[in-house]
């Protein structure tokens, strides 16, 4: 046809729709900031995050715990989007370096350009596709005894919760998947096939506190093709309750599924355990956490390191983002930060 555009010319981009673009492809502003800066102005001013990125959540508090100087080694254990990362890296020049993890195939090789083009080369950062459970395992391999400073950022990231094929979304339709790395296990929608309601309704109680007796009877054992269906499916078995009740528990029903079919808190436990040796003597971690679950342990593990004396100092109370923070990005509310300083010497 004499319309038709020339075989080697790239499709067109679907055009910016009106002011408010509902799905994620046509939100290529909010991926470009380089391009559109009033858009991203636009959009933080509003009290949300741009897609495709993520806000780094309590900078300020975890800089004081960390207290990063020039020519320390540290470790951001959950480099997600790089926010923190970026923030440390200057203060530890010159001499110093960081080693950024992370498990997720998708989002790390775009981190680790980002800081690249930020002037970060290789001898002072390095991105390592790993969980932060290995963190002993990967110290070893790069010849490093232990590190000044640990970082954990144990919450999802916005580019996971935003894009709706990564199947973290319980607004938008998705694939019923959950994985931080897709390469690796089962999605969330074949976990809900093979448990039972018992082991269901202890699932849900264990790792998000949900225990509404309801729930577990209709879901287990059920196919689930997305993530609207399985939210549909929630809000019907409690259809009783309030609205801010039902969405309640849609949220900490994705949030325990989540944490399971990534066995999130068996690699909490293993890095928590790991910890004290990791550390070189007066080194610092911070963990910011986003449930009681990942508190409880955080807790408990610093208290008992301070008993047996591999942590000279721990926190005292919780950290949390300031009433400003959680004003201007919501996803800070339920963040607490934790964090403990390394003795000098055992014994």
């Amino acid at each position: 046809m004499p319309n038709d555009p020339p075989a080697d010319r790239p499709p067109r981009r679907a055009r910016y729709r009106g002011k408010n673009p509902r799905r994620f492809e046509e939100k290529y502003k909010e991926h470009e900031p380089a391009r559109y800066s009033d858009t991203i102005a636009k959009v933080l001013a509003s009290g949300k995050t741009p897609v495709g990125s993520h806000r780094p959540i309590m900078v300020a508090e975890v800089l004081a715990a960390l207290d990063p100087k020039p020519g320390e080694i540290a470790v951001d254990g959950t480099l997600g989007y790089g926010g923190h990362a970026q923030e440390i890296l200057p203060r530890l020049q010159p001499g110093g370096r960081l080693l950024g993890l992370d498990a997720d195939p998708i989002e790390l090789p775009k981190t680790e350009a980002r800081l690249s083009a930020l002037g970060f080369d290789e001898n002072t950062f390095t991105a390592h596709r790993t969980n932060f459970a290995g963190l002993p395992q990967l110290l070893a391999r790069r010849g490093i005894a232990a590190v000044d400073l640990i970082l954990a950022d144990l919450g999802v990231s916005s580019m996971q919760l935003d894009d709706p094929k990564r199947g973290f979304s319980l607004k938008l339709e998705g694939p019923l998947d959950l994985r931080m790395n897709p390469e690796r296990g089962a999605p969330a929608s074949v976990l809900l096939q093979k448990l039972s309601a018992e082991k269901l309704s202890g699932l849900f109680l264990e790792n998000a506190d949900e225990s509404n007796p309801a729930l577990a009877p209709s879901l287990a054992g059920k196919t689930f093709a997305s993530t609207r269906a399985l939210a549909h499916a929630i809000r019907a078995a409690l259809f009783s309750r309030k609205e801010e009740e039902q969405e309640l528990s849609v949220r900490r029903v994705f949030q325990a599924l989540r944490i399971a079919v990534n066995d999130e808190f068996s690699a909490l436990d293993t890095f928590l355990r790991n910890l004290p040796a990791c550390l070189n003597p007066g080194g610092r971690v911070a963990i910011l956490t986003f449930h009681s679950g990942e508190d409880r342990r955080v807790k408990k593990a610093f208290e008992a390191g301070l008993r047996e004396r591999h942590y000279a100092e721990i926190a005292t109370e919780v950290v949390r983002p300031s009433t400003e923070e959680r004003r201007a990005n919501p996803r800070a509310t339920s963040a607490k930060l934790r964090w403990a300083r390394r003795t000098e010497a055992e014994g």
